[in-house]
């Protein structure tokens, strides 16, 4: 039997550790709010950890979370109304993300505003139904509100998780993390391939 590279351990210990510096929450504000516009790395990477190395804390950090990743998808809603096609468009097929796009802009059509409280639990990444939301001129109050409502509830969700289990569930995720890892690496690379 091969033996796994132990790379998402040590990459597990260097974010507990760092999850309990004085600016991880404004370094989580920030990857947050990023994320609703560009950056591929999902908040709850940071999160977690932030949570269990602060569990008194999860309710805020959880709130924190969602006002940020709010905050970004009304930028990447201002960007999708203002400036889709000299800015947006360009940069979503450099990316990679136009049939991602695509299939976001289907479900706009089938479910309108519904479709933004998916976008807080689902794979395809939030900052396409922010920009999306934009370019489709959807009502700003309804959309504000759709976001706030499924990025809180998956933020609240990841904290309440977290902070419930605890120590039995560090213990868990420290024994199985790179098995986890390889898992998501692998399955990230199968959509990838999926969706060319």
């Amino acid at each position: 039997m091969i033996k796994q590279i132990k790379i998402f351990s040590a990459l597990y210990e260097w974010t507990l550790r760092w999850a309990e510096h004085k600016f991880a929450p404004r370094i989580l504000a920030t990857l947050t709010f990023c994320e609703s516009i560009f950056f591929p790395i999902p908040p709850d990477v940071l999160l977690a950890p932030m949570v269990l190395a602060k569990p008194q804390q999860a309710w805020r950090l959880a709130s924190l979370t969602t006002a940020a990743s709010v905050i970004g998808g009304v930028v990447g809603y201002v960007l999708g109304y203002m400036m889709f096609e000299p800015w947006i468009q360009p940069l979503i097929i450099e990316l990679g993300y136009q049939a991602r796009f695509d299939k976001v802009m289907t479900w706009f059509s089938e479910w309108g505003i519904w479709v933004v409280f998916l976008a807080g639990f689902s794979p395809v990444p939030y900052k396409l139904f922010t920009v999306s939301a934009g370019f489709l001129q959807m009502a700003f109050l309804p959309f504000l509100l759709a976001s706030a409502i499924s990025r809180g509830l998956r933020f609240f969700l990841v904290a309440g998780l977290i902070r419930w289990g605890g120590a039995a569930m560090e213990k868990k995720l420290r024994q199985w993390i790179d098995m986890l890892g390889w898992g998501i690496v692998i399955l990230i690379i199968v959509a990838y391939l999926a969706t060319r």
